[in-house]
């Protein structure tokens, strides 16, 4: 996959393209993508992405507060490169870029500098200022500047329509097994490793405390999870607790994600670690003391062990 983040010297061999935000790459998604590189092999053409980076709500400051997102651009781009793609457009999103119309949008970018051949849509596919412009109008503008244009019907899982939306409300709620169902994988977070109170060592479950750059990461529900971790490209098994600490942090106002990784004692401060939510085992819990809670870890690992099928 070739990603291009202006379009200057684009040029490619008959364009195949589809456009969105893309956000968690889920299965609906990847039905829209491997349409798209279905139809690129026939048409003797390449498979194209746009879509656009910061998210339009950041940068024009528009209910940011609730804003979270499945994925960052560098998750989007790995995620991405697993399906088959040629290539990914990342266009930076500005105030100056959002008032652009539909139509302008479409002449300046699509076929202009792109040379669109073939727009694949997903089924709720709008776009342009204030998303506007739906398949009808796409179609209007595809017979205008000669390119096809089709949709496809949206993806489904039990019955009901996959989105980035629901997903991030499963997350939310806590239905882990939901929401990987409906993005094809299990979900995953990346951050950097910062320096806690050490209290986890202190009775027996040392702790990778982990900092999130990204402001707008949707965070699971709090609560212990069964999760696999990935570090300098390892991979490792472990249990992690989203929360506020309440045992033992009398009032500790921000989230704290930590991980104890099983088999491991190494200090890895200031590495990035990897870690995707295999399963969700419990609530989090304020316990009597440190005595109650080192059992409630112990059988917590007991469990997660079970889960991976470990000694």
């Amino acid at each position: 996959m070739v990603i291009h983040t202006d379009l200057n010297n684009f040029n490619i061999k008959n364009p195949i393209l589809t456009i969105g935000v893309f956000d968690g790459v889920h299965q609906g998604h990847r039905s829209i993508l491997s349409r798209l590189n279905k139809l690129a092999k026939e048409k003797d053409g390449e498979s194209v992405v746009l879509t656009l980076w910061p998210h339009p709500r950041i940068v024009l400051n528009k209910d940011v507060d609730t804003l979270r997102l499945l994925s960052n651009i560098d998750e989007k781009k790995f995620l991405l490169s697993k399906t088959g793609i040629d290539h990914l457009i990342i266009l930076p999103f500005t105030k100056e870029f959002s008032e652009l119309t539909a139509c302008e949008f479409i002449e300046n970018y699509l076929v202009n500098k792109i040379g669109v051949k073939h727009l694949v849509v997903g089924y709720n596919h709008q776009f342009g200022k204030d998303r506007k412009a739906g398949y009808e109008f796409l179609s209007e503008c595809a017979s205008k500047f000669g390119f096809t244009i089709e949709k496809l019907s949206a993806k489904s899982v039990d019955k009901d329509n996959i989105s980035s939306t629901k997903i991030r409300g499963f997350l939310n709620a806590g239905e882990l097994d939901i929401a990987n169902k409906y993005l094809g994988y299990e979900y995953f977070i990346s951050g950097n490793v910062i320096e806690g109170n050490q209290i986890g060592r202190k009775i027996g479950f040392p702790t990778a405390n982990i900092e999130i750059p990204e402001p707008y990461k949707q965070i699971p529900q709090d609560g212990v999870y069964a999760v696999r971790v990935i570090l300098n490209g390892d991979s490792f098994y472990g249990m992690l607790n989203i929360g506020t600490r309440p045992t033992i942090e009398l009032d500790l106002k921000s989230k704290n994600i930590e991980v104890h990784i099983f088999n491991f004692d190494q200090k890895i401060y200031h590495q990035t670690i990897t870690v995707s939510f295999v399963k969700r085992i419990r609530d989090e819990k304020k316990f009597s003391g440190l005595e109650e809670l080192t059992k409630q870890l112990t059988n917590d690992k007991s469990e997660i062990k079970r889960i991976f099928s470990l000694d």
